[in-house]
């Protein structure tokens, strides 16, 4: 039998607690050995015989793990993940992979020469409705596709004290959200001919953007990427127009809600979302649901021990990474410029 992957987990906050330590636990391949906590010893509560260390350069010295999974604030992936890589160990990041996309690229030759493997966590990938909408598009229903968008959207009105809100590096609705709308888009279509971007603040007193839109242009397709932290209204989750008809998708992933709501990942109808929540297809003379497909988070961490273990190609490569950290630079060029970026302007830079 293949031994299992020892791994360090760096950040226990919500998203290294609800999502990371399930998933890694999930996973015959990989166990979950060591965690960093700096305060705290929450992860013992569920992990009873993890060991707990007070930082990064405490558990690389003192810990046999092989993989460091990095969940802190986005100003300290390019350290902690080099420092990681530097150890020998395999990494993977939580999104955005680093602040600059000049960081990503030390991060991934630095991961090459030591023949290790370099990810970060694309989960989106893995939703039930974008691979829904990757069949949909294969299977050709709604013709040419002249119009794409994708929105990812909450309300909360009342500005958060955490450091995503705050002026500092890596902070902001566009580095929280826009890495995973950016990879889906480029998933469905490659690289854009330019794009075009508005970040704004809208909240009174916030010190970070809370909305962004972008639009990155294929020839005549249009794609339009939006997140908003004020909207409480019904909105699409995807909408695809095409010569033969429409497709539209209202709702999240579930999940996400399941993580939150303490229910395992692998349980019985994980991810499979109720028959009313499925979109719709809209054509010339007919209109029907159309069934989405499960969504299935476990199957990210399953190929990372894969392509660890040389049974795998990696499916989240980090080239695809930076390629979402130029296009969020080339963003914010285009909201402070207000003009289109063509993709010449950064992709060799």
């Amino acid at each position: 039998m293949t031994a299992k992957i020892k791994t360090g987990l760096v950040g226990y906050g919500r998203i290294g607690e609800s999502i990371h330590a399930p998933l890694i636990d999930h996973e015959p391949l990989l166990e979950l050995t060591a965690v960093v906590e700096r305060n705290r010893e929450k992860s013992r509560e569920k992990y009873p015989d993890i060991t707990i260390y007070r930082s990064l350069d405490e558990m690389l010295i003192q810990s046999e793990i092989q993989m460091v999974i990095i969940c802190t604030p986005n100003a300290e992936h390019f350290p902690q993940a080099k420092a990681a890589l530097e150890a020998g160990k395999h990494v993977v990041v939580e999104k955005p992979i680093t602040v600059t996309s000049k960081e990503a690229e030390i991060l991934d030759k630095l991961a090459k020469s030591k023949g290790l493997v370099l990810s970060v966590f694309q989960n989106r990938r893995w939703d039930g409705d974008f691979l829904t909408v990757k069949q949909l598009l294969e299977e050709k229903v709604l013709g040419r596709i002249l119009h794409f968008e994708s929105h990812f959207d909450r309300f909360r009105p009342k500005p958060k004290t955490n450091w995503r809100e705050k002026k500092v590096p890596g902070s902001g609705i566009l580095y929280d959200l826009g890495p995973h709308l950016i990879d889906q888009a480029i998933q469905l279509f490659g690289m854009p001919s330019w794009i075009y971007a508005e970040i704004l603040l809208q909240r009174s007193g916030v010190e970070a953007d809370d909305f962004f839109e972008l639009t990155m242009m294929y020839g005549n397709l249009k794609v339009r990427l939006t997140a908003s932290i004020m909207l409480n209204a019904p909105l699409p989750k995807f909408l695809i127009l095409g010569e033969k008809g429409s497709y539209s998708k209202y709702g999240l992933d579930i999940q996400e809600a399941a993580f939150k709501a303490g229910i395992q990942p692998g349980t019985h109808d994980w991810g499979r979302e109720a028959e009313e929540d499925w979109g719709k297809i809209f054509l010339e003379n007919e209109s029907y649901t159309y069934p989405t497909l499960p969504g299935d988070y476990t199957r990210y961490y399953k190929n990372i021990a894969k392509a660890i273990n040389g049974e795998e190609e990696l499916k989240v490569k980090p080239e695809e990474a930076i390629l979402s950290m130029k296009i969020i630079e080339a963003a914010q060029k285009s909201n402070q410029e207000g003009r289109r970026v063509f993709s010449s302007e950064f992709l060799d830079q």
